[in-house]
């Protein structure tokens, strides 16, 4: 009798028979455990939803009424015959691995993760396992980010030089996760900060949770540039160059994301300046959290999935490339 696996993966998404459950779905299904909030994980359309009680607040914001449960980071649950369990991924607030176990076999699918502590999110915490499911968005060897603490000096000192030619800076983010976190690095004393709804919306959210970030004003067809001279204005990367945008003469435009890593990605966004910060693993971070669980089988869902399996395989791991509908970090759209 054939083994059944303790998730396979399906046209609907990662699937648990021993529980009945799915995680990160991207068609409607009764019962879904979501890694975090970000749209490509956390559609809306599913019977029940099951996430950390730090990802449910934003998770609820961008879907409106939804069945849905919490749970705390380590706390175990058992749903059929299978026990589940959250733990922190590092990528933005409450987004979490999920850990499977179903007669001493351990499965973690680990959503989207990053390994540096960014201040903001709760660290990454590895989990030991058999069979480990990783995105690979950034997996090549070229991709390799600075300590934070050096972009938030090349950040500031690129506001501060705007500020001096009396010059608006306009930076780009996604407005869940990386908006955030560039808000916690930048020097609240060199200017105001105004932020696009989009992002302002997720701030309230998250400072409702008890999160904190600096100060921010929120940007209205009211907003009075001549009053908020020096400038750093937030919003998602779609927004930056709009109409709005002109209103307030002379500025500089940059994005903040990992693919400012290459070339061709910076020409193309046409901004000023790029500045290489992602709440992804680069690539000696896809590979320390892989060592890490002890995994030998390991699934690579979205990303460079044929490079990074590759090279899994080439280096004794069992790697294989299985299809789903993760977008990761869009190149040439919304940076998450």
């Amino acid at each position: 009798m054939a083994h059944t696996p303790v998730l396979s993966f399906t046209d609907h998404g990662i699937y648990c028979a021993a529980g009945d459950f799915y995680i990160d779905p991207w068609r409607p299904v009764a019962r879904a455990l979501i890694t975090h909030g970000h749209a490509d994980h956390a559609r809306w359309g599913h019977g029940s939803y099951l996430a950390t009680h730090q990802a449910l607040p934003v998770i609820q914001h961008r879907l409106g009424e939804i069945a849905c449960q919490g749970i705390s980071y380590g706390e175990v649950l058992r749903i059929g015959t299978a026990e589940v369990s959250f733990h922190p991924a590092g990528h933005v607030p409450g987004s979490a691995q999920i850990k499977v176990v179903v007669e001493g076999e351990i499965w973690v699918a680990s959503g989207d993760y990053k390994i540096e502590d960014d201040g903001l999110s709760d660290p990454f915490e590895p989990q030991k396992c058999h069979h480990f499911i990783t995105e690979s968005t950034f997996g090549l060897p070229v991709f390799r980010w600075r300590p934070q603490d050096a972009v938030a000096d090349d950040l500031n000192n690129w506001w501060r030089k705007c500020a001096g030619e009396g010059k608006t800076a306009f930076l780009g983010a996604y407005s869940l996760g990386k908006a955030q976190r560039l808000l916690r690095m930048l020097d609240p004393g060199i200017g105001p900060i105004l932020t696009h709804g989009a992002v302002e919306a997720t701030n309230a959210v998250l400072r409702g949770q008890g999160i904190d970030l600096p100060t921010t004003v929120q940007l209205t067809k009211d907003t009075d540039p001549k009053a908020n001279k020096g400038a750093l204005v937030l919003a998602p990367p779609s927004a930056l160059g709009s109409a709005w945008a002109k209103r307030f003469g002379p500025g500089e435009s940059a994005f903040a994301s990992g693919w400012m890593q290459l070339r061709g990605v910076r020409r193309r966004r046409a901004g000023d300046r790029g500045f290489v910060i992602s709440d992804h693993a680069d690539w000696p971070g896809l590979l320390s959290a892989i060592r890490e669980t002890g995994a030998e089988n390991i699934y690579v869902t979205h990303g460079y999935t044929d490079v990074f399996s590759r090279y899994l395989t080439e280096n004794g791991w069992r790697a294989e490339v299985v299809p789903t509908e993760f977008g990761g970090e869009d190149a040439e759209g919304e940076a998450s």
